[in-house]
């Protein structure tokens, strides 16, 4: 009898030893699963990106930056639709690490809760911001500390910061007032570098500089020099920007009705023309990789910025290049989705939220209105669906329900799209 007792006993002690190691592989696959790199988010269409900026006032000022539980009513609403990387720009404000606060409390909540960060540090030239006259061959100091900020936020949060971008559009010399020579961006790339190299950094972190498309090679020849090669090679993906919607002003020729189309219905003109603007995004996408190739590179190209603003009273509205309404915004965003997600592109769509402080002095200009969602929280044309679905239910924003713009009346948002000039207005 005791012989089968204590045969019994070894089963059984068996059976929950094989249990326990049953229960332990499962929790380490979980674990696994969620510690994703950079390398796994870019260009996988399960982890969406977009743009985000929390500011909801006219200023930026200390005084009012966004709290804690305005973050987080932000980051329900961006998880429930689908987005899991954030883009910021910079972090000398307190908007950055309130944002990594955030996600991290919201991880504590909900283990399952996933969002992760590719967190700007911006870059300046001397005399940048402050009335005197920008010199571009000199940066600013204070782009030392901006650099050292971004770096140990990365260290503090490495579950959540995937990638640091060095500059946001800081190379391209249309910034007048504050650009740098590709130079300056190679330094502190490889001194991010270097700290991954040594160990002072997470070694799976990704290093970018996010920018205009010509500033990455693939426009005016100006821009190909030693540095721009170098700095090709330096970073562990191109983050590059492209913006048929401002291009249907500066280079209208894509945008305007040919006149093989005159004879087309207006809205006929209006899906003919946005076709056009998400090809000439895919060429300037080209045009980088082709300059990248050229130089003997494999590297990942991104998007890092594109939109498509909905409210415009100056270049892009009704007496402009009548690109802008709501309608139009809802075509582009399809339709750069449907082609980055088809082609293993990550997409950091600008942006997420209206933010009124970008033109402070003009509500309707167009800098104010890229949002998916307006300020006070209402889902723009484009996430119309989404309502419907009932995604957002239970959700806020400044203590606003997400319901549709113009009221759920789609007539409304008809009436206010605009058909592209001809090509000889």
């Amino acid at each position: 009898m005791r012989t089968l007792v204590k045969a019994m006993f070894t089963v059984i002690v068996l059976l929950l030893s094989y249990s326990c190691k049953d229960i332990k592989t499962e929790q380490d696959q979980s674990q696994t699963k969620k510690e994703v790199t950079a390398k796994d988010i870019l260009g996988n269409p399960d982890y969406l990106a977009i743009s985000y900026g929390a500011y909801r006032e006219k200023t930026r000022d200390l005084t009012v930056q966004p709290t804690l539980s305005e973050i987080k009513e932000d980051m329900r609403i961006l998880s429930a639709m689908g987005i899991r990387v954030l883009r910021t720009y910079n972090v000398h404000l307190p908007q950055a690490f309130n944002i990594l606060v955030a996600i991290r409390q919201l991880k504590e909540e909900d283990p399952d809760f996933e969002m992760y960060v590719m967190l700007g540090a911006w870059i300046d030239c001397k005399n940048a911001w402050t009335g005197e006259e920008p010199d571009h061959e000199v940066e600013s100091v204070q782009n030392e500390s901006e650099i050292a900020r971004a770096a140990a936020l990365a260290n503090q949060y490495p579950d959540i910061v995937k990638v640091i971008a060095v500059g946001n559009e800081a190379m391209v010399t249309w910034a007048t007032s504050y650009f740098v020579r590709p130079g300056v961006i190679l330094k502190w790339v490889n001194h991010l570098q270097e700290l991954k190299n040594n160990g002072q950094l997470p070694k799976d972190l990704w290093i970018t500089s996010s920018d205009d498309f010509s500033s990455w090679g693939g426009g005016d020849t100006s821009y190909h020099t030693e540095d721009l090669e170098k700095l090709v090679k330096a970073v562990d993906y191109i983050s590059m920007h492209t913006y048929p919607y401002h291009n249907s002003h500066y280079n209208p020729e894509f945008w305007r009705v040919p006149e093989d189309e005159e004879g087309l219905s207006e809205m006929e003109k209006v899906e003919a023309a946005m076709l056009r603007a998400r090809d000439f995004a895919q060429a300037q996408y080209r045009a980088v990789s082709a300059y990248v190739a050229g130089l003997g590179v494999e590297k990942p190209i991104h998007i890092g910025e594109t939109g498509w603003a909905t409210i415009s009273d100056g270049h892009y509205g009704p007496k402009g290049s009548k690109a802008t309404d709501e309608y139009k915004e809802a075509r582009y965003y399809e339709l750069i989705r449907d082609w980055t997600n088809a082609e293993g592109i990550s997409c950091f769509y600008f942006e997420a939220f209206d933010e009124k402080w970008k033109d402070a002095h003009n509500a309707k200009g167009s800098e104010n209105h890229f949002g998916l969602f307006t300020v006070d929280g209402e889902a723009k044309y484009v996430l119309w669906d989404l309502v419907d679905r009932g995604i957002f239910k239970g959700l806020t924003r400044n203590g606003n329900p997400i319901v549709k713009t113009y009221g759920g009346d789609k007539k409304a948002i008809m009436l206010e799209v605009l058909v592209p000039p001809a090509i000889n207005e």
